[in-house]
């Protein structure tokens, strides 16, 4: 995320602070349940697909069948893939294609420890990508600091979770969000997060081992502390592993670990199944939120507010933050949506967080964290729009009742 800006637009910042506390205490209250325009350029999508990645009977390799009949298609031996034969990045044994993502559960792979010492994506964008007169960008917002949510967080922000994966470069993590799934009320195993956080972009493929846990280190301990601290306190609700993930065909053809290159186009959804147990992560977690698709005007939005676990420096990705701003409009290229852009410290690691504004009494999901720059004093997410939606409705018209 990261690059040198030009000097802060101050005027937002008072006027977002009058906006603060509507949306912090809405959110705050949605989540008690829980016990946990004319901005927009075209939004079509490629459609990204998801794919299955765990029924049928179990393997010699104590693999799902089909899972194991379809690394063999690859030429992947699915007992080395258990052994560890994922931790080889080689290109012809990346699979990159929106039909070949596959995420067999490991047992015992990400143990507290490891979680601690995964790092941040890091995604940037350089000052280029980001010039002042293309489309239609608004001034750099003024840095709104990041604030430590409340705790526990199962009580103020319920549906916000941290995304382990692997990757070539090592264990990383993003944020994702718990999204209501329109088709299966109630009773929804769907998580949406950042496009980036599930798959390389142009340069590479499906990441590997992802999964997500909510509300992790419910209690905002500090590293020493959870050193000590029950399993429980660190994964309330366990573990959830992505089956299936869809992000959009934009991004998987033009994302890029630097730049702006698919940043309009950078968010995914993963349906997610437990660890341990048969019961759904909504009904697990107690809250979900929706996903609105409309894609409002940033004029027209009074505050967006991000939450995530921010892990690079001076964060260390164990304390869950948010920002609350009143949005902005980025354009990197006006042939692309526009994207949101909020004033906010946060660094890598909170990218897939989910941005969230008020309609009525309700917070609803609207952007998710993407890109920022060098010196972390703002963060831009996509505008959801058709495209979004059609990813979405994929996941849960073919996967959300498994």
């Amino acid at each position: 995320m990261r690059s040198i800006r030009a000097p802060f637009a101050r005027s937002r910042g008072r006027r977002a602070a009058l906006a603060v506390t509507g949306l912090a205490a809405t959110l705050a209250l949605t989540a008690t349940g829980c016990g946990p325009s004319d901005d927009k350029a075209s939004d079509k999508s490629d459609g990204g697909s998801a794919q299955e990645a765990g029924k049928g009977s179990d393997s010699g390799s104590g693999l799902p069948g089909d899972l194991a009949d379809r690394l063999k298609k690859h030429g992947i031996d699915p007992d080395k893939w258990k052994d560890g034969a994922w931790k080889n990045w080689s290109k012809d044994d990346w699979l990159r294609e929106a039909k070949d993502f596959v995420n067999p559960v490991i047992d015992g792979l990400w143990k507290p420890e490891r979680m601690q010492k995964a790092k941040d994506p890091n995604k940037t964008i350089a000052s280029k990508d980001a010039t002042a007169d293309q489309g239609q960008t608004d001034p750099d917002p003024a840095p709104v600091q990041a604030k430590p949510e409340k705790t526990p967080y199962h009580d103020n922000a319920a549906p916000v979770g941290k995304i382990f994966f692997d990757s070539p470069k090592g264990s990383m993590v993003c944020s994702g969000t718990v999204v209501k799934d329109p088709r299966n009320p109630g009773k929804s195993n769907l998580v949406w997060t950042a496009g980036h956080c599930v798959h390389a972009g142009s340069e590479g493929g499906w990441y590997r081992n992802i999964t997500f846990v909510p509300s992790y280190n419910d209690l905002g301990k500090s590293e020493a502390a959870l050193s000590n601290a029950a399993p429980q306190e660190i994964a309330p609700y366990g573990q959830w592993w992505a089956d299936w993930v869809s992000t959009s065909g934009e991004w998987i053809d033009q994302g890029a670990a630097s730049g702006g290159a698919g940043a309009p186009y950078d968010y995914a959804v993963m349906h997610v199944k437990p660890q341990e147990g048969t019961k759904s992560l909504e009904e697990t977690v107690g809250n979900a939120l929706e996903v609105d698709f409309t894609t409002p005007s940033a004029q027209s939005v009074a505050s967006m507010g991000a939450w995530g676990y921010p892990a690079a420096p001076p964060y260390n990705g164990l304390i869950m933050h948010k920002c609350i701003d009143k949005p902005g409009r980025l354009s990197l290229d006006p042939a692309t949506p526009t994207m949101y852009r909020i004033g906010c410290t946060m660094t890598g690691g909170s990218s897939g967080g989910g941005w969230f504004r008020v309609v009525g009494d309700k917070s609803q999901l609207v952007s998710n964290t993407s890109i920022g720059p060098a010196d972390n004093t703002w963060l831009a997410g996509p505008q959801l729009g058709s495209g979004a939606k059609q990813v979405f409705d994929t996941m849960s018209e073919k996967y959300g009742s498994q």
